[in-house]
């Protein structure tokens, strides 16, 4: 079986999508998990105007566009089952539009607390539940739960919540993960530092706390790994990379796998440089976890994560301008979707023919959206630098 790198390192740029009337920065990206016979294959796109794109894969043009207005919309996911899309919005509520539809009225809502303003969410493997994170209001910061399955005796397009954990966190929820295969399990991080584990089959907060985590820093990607997803992995503003096994919570064995506080300080780019955390990536059929980051100039670090460390192992370039903020793998052809603050969205595929085409350069955006979106700090790194 050929390893993920030798695939990274074998991809080329097949696509670039088409310009848009609103140059954005794309934040996040995931992809339709039903393959339909003579249906485009959609990907949707999370851009810091605070909508959604929907483009068809092979294509990379634009079919459709979701708002929240007037709330700002968070996160991108697709149902496992289906072409329902959903995003978290500022205004309170979960959104979920059918993908394959130009319909401005979300088919369903599920609308929050008084005062909530959702910044993370996820919805479970069996598109059953929805769990959202929100900002700290007051003294809270909830993550609030509902069901998403459709009634065929409540066809209601508006849901309230089943309920909240609020002991757990004491800052903005930064971050919900459900497990990939066990439907009640689901992990959360937070601008505390803490990242939690529960198993929401348990009645009560307290009881369904399965473990905490500390990364010692605000939480910006948290992710499953590892056989029966039994790891966690989790990575901070401030470039800081952690990883837990779940395996080892009632043993002797070392819980935590590793812990680096700045992944710039400690991996060595050879002749290149690190400037950012993307996200992780676990690959199953392999059983090997790996970070992506990235420069500044647009290029793309793939790194090996073992017991003893990060590895650099390969690099992609000549695509981005500019900061990348997002990506995504698809297991079935080894193909990968980057999005970034040049406005593009790339398709790379293994050992096709590259496209050329013409960079664009960073963009400088609204205040209100650099408000909204975490940027990844480089204070601690060059006051430690100084000293």
């Amino acid at each position: 079986m050929e390893k993920i790198e030798e695939q990274f390192a074998n991809l080329h740029i097949v696509k670039c999508s088409s310009g848009t009337k609103d140059s954005t920065y794309l934040l996040g990206i995931d992809t339709s998990k039903t393959l339909q016979a003579g249906k485009e294959n959609l990907v949707a796109v999370l851009c810091s105007n605070g909508s959604i794109r929907i483009y068809d894969k092979e294509r990379l043009n634009v079919l459709r566009e979701f708002s929240g207005h007037p709330g700002l919309l968070n996160g991108v996911k697709f149902a496992n089952s289906c072409d329902s899309i959903y995003s978290a919005c500022t205004d309170g509520t979960v959104k979920c539009w059918d993908a394959r539809v130009a319909r401005e009225k979300p088919v369903q809502l599920f609308k929050g607390y008084p005062s909530n303003i959702f910044i993370s969410f996820d919805v479970n493997c069996d598109d059953y539940i929805i769990c959202a994170g929100t900002e700290k209001v007051d003294d809270d910061a909830l993550l609030v739960f509902w069901d998403a399955r459709m009634n065929s005796q409540d066809l209601s397009t508006t849901k309230d919540p089943l309920g909240a954990y609020s002991e757990t966190h004491s800052d903005d929820v930064t971050q919900v993960r459900f497990h990939p295969s066990s439907s009640n399990m689901v992990v959360s991080g937070s601008s505390d530092g803490l990242v939690n584990v529960f198993d929401i089959n348990v009645d009560n907060e307290e009881d369904a706390l399965v473990t905490t985590c500390n990364s010692v820093s605000s939480v910006s990607c948290i992710g499953w790994s590892g056989k029966g997803y039994k790891q966690i992995y989790c990575m901070t503003h401030d470039e800081g990379f952690y990883w837990w096994d779940l395996n080892h919570l009632d043993t002797d064995e070392p819980f935590t796998c590793l812990n680096i506080q700045d992944v710039r300080e400690v991996v060595n780019m050879k002749e290149d440089t690190l400037d950012y955390l993307i996200g992780g990536l676990y690959h199953e059929k392999t059983d090997t976890l790996h970070v992506i980051g990235g420069t500044n100039k647009g290029r793309i670090h793939l790194m090996n994560c073992t017991m003893s460390g990060l590895t650099h192992v390969t690099s992609l370039q000549g695509g981005h301008a500019a900061t990348v903020r997002s990506f995504c793998w698809n297991v079935q052809d080894d193909s990968l979707l980057t999005g970034g603050e040049d406005a593009q969205l790339l398709l790379w595929k293994p050992g096709a023919v590259e496209k050329t085409f013409t960079r664009k350069e960073s963009m400088k955006i609204a205040s209100s959206v650099h408000q909204r979106v975490r940027v990844h700090s480089n204070d601690s790194y060059k006051r430690r630098k100084k000293q």
